[in-house]
């Protein structure tokens, strides 16, 4: 693990979390349609959890002792990919351009409580 440079398990991790995110968001479009974004809330969440999750499992003291590169290879660079804050913004502002206050005043309410939500779980379950 110490012969591959740390920037290069961000860019594979980031790889990974772009084509998850690509995915996901295509499969809950075809779902569910363009009213909200909802591609990108839940994208956003499992992100959140995610780096909680994993987060608590490795951190100092937590039950798994992994390499500094994987917490890297993971938090930064799967989460970082997958998750979609910059869209998150231009949706809102979408939404906001279109007069739909009130939906873009929900979707941002939703993207704060759950992401904030999500990374509590994921804490809480990786602590376990």
């Amino acid at each position: 693990m110490e012969r591959i440079p740390l920037y290069a398990w961000v860019a594979a991790g980031g790889a990974l979390g772009s084509v998850g995110r690509a995915w996901l968001g295509s499969v809950v479009f075809s779902l569910v349609g363009e009213h909200l974004p909802w591609g990108t809330l839940l994208i956003n969440v499992l992100g959140s959890f995610v780096i909680g999750w994993f987060g608590a499992l490795t951190d100092a003291g937590g039950r798994f002792d992994v390499h500094a590169n994987m917490r890297v290879f993971v938090m930064v660079g799967i989460c970082g990919g997958f998750t979609t804050f910059s869209a998150f913004s231009l949706q809102t502002l979408e939404l906001l351009q279109m007069g739909a206050i009130v939906r873009a005043g929900l979707y941002i309410l939703g993207s704060v409580v759950l992401c904030l939500l999500g990374v509590w779980l994921g804490v809480v379950l990786g602590r376990g």
